[in-house]
């Protein structure tokens, strides 16, 4: 038995109207934007369905919008992030790997809009081959798109879900302003004295900071960041990924850099300093930073490279399906007579099949510059046609049965990457143009399997609601346009204002693609160490770790992110303790979580928008257009104080989900859970 759609096939109801797009494009640059932030940051992303559904609804309903333009403002709202994915994952990488020496130029931002829009495009095309089977597949249930559904009902009786999310937003900015305003310190490194082997830690005091300790080092450990973009993370990923996380974190700065501290410390004194030099703590801090950076990183992409091949293995039933479902779509498709139904119309196949051929010799001629020759970038062109189709809908596959949110992208685009790179050395192509055209097939399948996934997530939205399929392809195919051509500036805003790779912006998915791509194509990478972090991985894996992949993201992560994380994911365990306690129904249980995934989502929105705000402010202040730099309340602001503002969240998203159970005998609300 079929799906009867909420709205009706036959409705004179407004859908694809100007006032939906433009407040579509809005949310597509907002959200995307702050997507970029927080996975340069934090090396994560989250799903923008959820917002853009509670913003688009919000909106829309104060100018008396159907349901259907808030499914179109909502469907175009989205995508933005999927293009976000794809770019924080993969463009950083050329800079990291040296291809290119400046990301402020116009040389890079051509460059880069032209790969994002050639892979968003290729997402949304080959869409069209996917949707009548994937969103009608009854072993699909896509749990999130099945709970935004739900969400834009619940509003058309009323809902209360934007103030939360609104709330939050600003929450999330003012906790941020904060920190940059000087109020309290978001972040504290402590200092700890190595002495020999059998010895206990000891804290070094004020007066010892500056002593050389010649029997073994000093090793710095930070505290939890005061962050709330990094608590709203741990809170939706929950305590168990959370910890798992941390777990990495810990593994970095609580084993390899103690070790490594003890052994390597005082040799690097004398190297660097001499024999019998004071060293400063401040440079006690740098070299334990470096020896994270070009030491414990590279065991930590090894384990990556294990982790992101396990987590595919363990999707083989996933994978096959997905690929022979490719091949069906395809054959049906080619055969498929038109369709009157206004729900079953999709673009036509006559323009799809002509803008894949099109696209196709856009992708020749961009690889054609990258690669720097014909050969490279044809070869560069169909492993992406190929690859980008077969993942695009392993893609829709995996949003399908565990949501956009868990969908492993980077895992998917790590397996291109190094096809791609084998094929570059056997054809010859060698230097920075062979790295380059490497990056460019890893970026566009990328943004393909991301975007491919986020619109598959959003026509199952239409598919529930009673959406034109044609429509929401069209309004995506604008806001691809649209993310592609600003996606660029929240890049080089955040990279002029602290640098891809830094401690504050790690980048940890793009800094793997730029080690394997220079380690197979310019044989640039230590090996030793991605050995060591391989052998790492198996041994997680036999451990039965369920995501060795996280924990090595967390190795890859400053302590601070990491601990954050792992902070938000147990106030998300301490709330989910408190509702058990109290008893509550699978009704209150459910309106507790959804108004606990909307403070956390606004929380990352709001830390996100106000941080792209600081790296504008930074740039202005040191290329002179501005006199003022951002004001500091305290020259040395506390970092206890913080501890109070981190406390004050947690209470936060605790209480007001808890207060907005509602009672037992209410009806059950839609669940925004997977």
């Amino acid at each position: 038995m079929s799906q009867q759609p909420y709205v009706p096939e036959k409705t004179n109801m407004k859908e694809f109207t100007l006032r939906a797009l433009l407040i579509g494009i809005v949310m597509t640059v907002v959200l995307g934007a702050a997507n970029a932030y927080l996975g340069l940051r934090a090396g994560m992303t989250i799903a923008a369905t959820y917002p853009a559904a509670v913003i688009g609804m919000a909106v829309l309903r104060l100018m008396k919008g159907s349901i259907l333009e808030e499914n179109f403002a909502r469907t175009v709202g989205s995508i933005g992030e999927s293009v976000a994915a794809g770019a924080i994952f993969t463009i950083p990488g050329f800079l990291l790997a040296g291809v290119w020496l400046r990301f402020d130029t116009f040389d890079a931002y051509i460059k880069t809009t032209a790969l994002l829009f050639v892979g968003g495009i290729l997402g949304i095309l080959f869409v069209t081959f996917l949707r009548r089977v994937m969103v009608t597949d009854p072993d699909l249930g896509f749990p999130e798109s099945v709970a935004a559904a739900e969400i834009h009902k619940a509003g058309q009786q009323g809902s209360g879900g934007a103030k939360h999310l609104f709330r939050a937003m600003g929450l999330g900015s003012l906790f941020y302003a904060l920190d940059m305003f000087g109020v309290y310190a978001a972040s504290r490194d402590f200092l700890f004295k190595i002495g020999k082997i059998g010895s206990s830690f000891v804290r070094l005091g004020t007066e010892e900071t500056s002593a050389k300790v010649t029997a073994g080092g000093i090793v710095s450990v930070s505290g939890p960041g005061i962050f709330p973009a990094y608590l709203g993370v741990g809170y939706i990923i929950g305590p168990r990924l959370a910890s798992l996380n941390f777990a990495g974190g810990l593994l970095a700065w609580g084993l390899f850099a103690p070790v490594l501290m003890f052994f390597l410390g005082p040799q690097l004194i004398d190297t660097i300093y001499g024999v019998g030099a004071v060293v400063p703590a401040a440079d006690w801090t740098d070299m334990v930073t470096n020896v994270w950076k070009f030491i414990i990183r590279p065991i930590a992409v090894g384990g990556m490279l294990v982790g992101a091949g396990y987590t595919l293995f363990m999707m083989r039933k996933s994978l096959g399906i997905g690929i022979k479902r490719s091949i069906s779509d395809v054959k049906k498709s080619t055969g498929h007579q038109e369709v009157v139904s206004r729900l079953e119309k999709d673009l036509n196949i006559k323009i799809v099949l002509g803008g894949l051929a099109l696209t196709f010799v856009c992708m020749i001629l961009v690889y054609r510059i990258f690669a720097g020759a014909f050969l490279p970038a044809l070869i560069a062109a169909v492993v992406m046609g190929v690859a980008g189709f077969f993942f695009a809908a392993v893609s829709g596959n995996l949003v399908g049965t565990i949501g956009s949110s868990n969908n492993p992208i980077s895992g998917l685009t790590l397996s291109t990457l190094i096809i791609a790179a084998l094929l570059m050395v056997l054809v010859g192509a060698a230097g920075a143009s062979g790295v380059a055209a490497v990056l460019g097939v890893a970026a566009v399948v990328c943004v393909s399997s991301a975007v491919t996934g986020e619109m598959l997530q959003d026509l199952k939205v239409g598919h529930i609601l009673g959406g034109t399929p044609w429509k929401m392809q069209t309004g995506n195919i604008i806001g691809i346009f649209v993310a592609s051509a600003v996606m660029y500036f929240p890049l080089m805003l955040l990279n002029s204002a602290y640098t891809f790779g830094s401690r504050e912006l790690a980048a940890p998915q793009a800094g793997l693609m730029a080690a394997l791509a220079k380690g197979i194509v310019g044989g640039e990478m230590a090996w030793p160490l991605v050995i060591s972090g391989m052998l790492m991985g198996f041994a997680m894996i036999l451990l039965k770790v369920k995501s060795p992949m996280l924990v090595s993201v967390g190795m890859y992560l400053p302590l601070e992110t990491t601990f954050a994380i792992f902070v938000g994911g147990m106030i998300k365990g301490l709330a989910d303790k408190v509702v058990a306690k109290r008893g509550f129904n699978e009704a209150q249980k459910a309106r507790a979580a959804n108004v606990g995934i909307l403070l956390a989502a606004g929380l990352i929105a709001g830390e996100g928008l106000t941080g792209l705000f600081k790296a504008l402010w930074k740039i202005l202040y040191d290329q002179h257009a501005i006199g003022i730099n951002i004001p500091r309340l305290f020259g040395a602001p506390s970092y206890w104080l913080g501890l109070v503002a981190l406390v004050a969240i947690g209470y936060y998203l605790i209480y007001v989900p808890l207060k907005n159970a509602g009672k037992a005998d209410e009806p059950p609300p839609p669940s925004a859970v997977m």
